[in-house]
């Protein structure tokens, strides 16, 4: 039987941070029978355009929702530091890149604590770039960087980002984050709670048997 989870996620939605805890709980309790993989569904194209104010305060409304529900950090300084825009393809290229090296999810990680801890801007290029420069000097994983600044604009990493957008879109997605169970080919959605792990475990486990 070949069993699949597909979280499908953007690395700058503030729901995916928010459920950030919960996932890697998730992750942690899941049978080795059950393999996992990531879907950048992509919530923004590119765009060199400013993010209009009155997107910039919903925005920022839906971090105080998160912040209040779940007990998530942000740091609001993001909005005063940088000059926001809504383009997050790059973001999702980024991770794409990342795990052609076997780093995706280290990637990620940069890119979310980068953005919602350290106000910075992970609509930039350079920022990217600078997050997973301090990837390539960690002792923990083995990362190089000047691969993954080719990787990061390179056509194949185009085509990927293209396919995880359509999977996406095939899988039915509700947003993100986003989980579909697939056994043996069915495909079946998953409610994502932000707030326990083994209600989702328990879900998935009936489901596979």
């Amino acid at each position: 039987m070949t069993t699949k989870l597909y979280y499908l996620h953007d690395p700058m939605c503030s729901w995916c941070w928010g459920y950030r805890p919960i996932w890697d709980a998730l992750q942690q309790h899941l049978p080795t029978s059950i393999s996992v993989e990531y879907v950048a569904g992509g919530l923004a194209p590119d765009s060199n355009s400013p993010m209009p104010m009155a997107l910039q305060q919903a925005i920022q409304s839906h971090w105080r929702t998160i912040e209040k529900k779940l007990g998530t950090r942000f740091n609001y300084d993001f909005w005063t530091k940088n000059q926001p825009r809504r383009s997050t393809y790059i973001a999702c290229r980024a991770a794409i890149a990342a795990h052609k090296q076997g780093c995706q999810i280290s990637m990620i990680d940069a890119i979310q604590q980068g953005y919602y801890l350290r106000a910075l801007n992970p609509s930039n290029k350079e920022v990217l770039i600078a997050l997973a420069t301090e990837l390539s000097q960690s002792d923990v994983i083995d990362f190089d960087i000047t691969k993954f600044v080719e990787d990061l604009t390179s056509f194949d990493t185009e085509k990927e980002l293209t396919r995880q957008i359509r999977l996406a879109t095939e899988l039915r997605q509700q947003g993100f984050p986003s989980l579909v169970l697939e056994v043996n080919g069915i495909r079946q959605q998953i409610a994502v709670d932000y707030s326990d792990y083994q209600q989702t475990l328990a879900d998935i486990i009936k489901r596979v048997n």
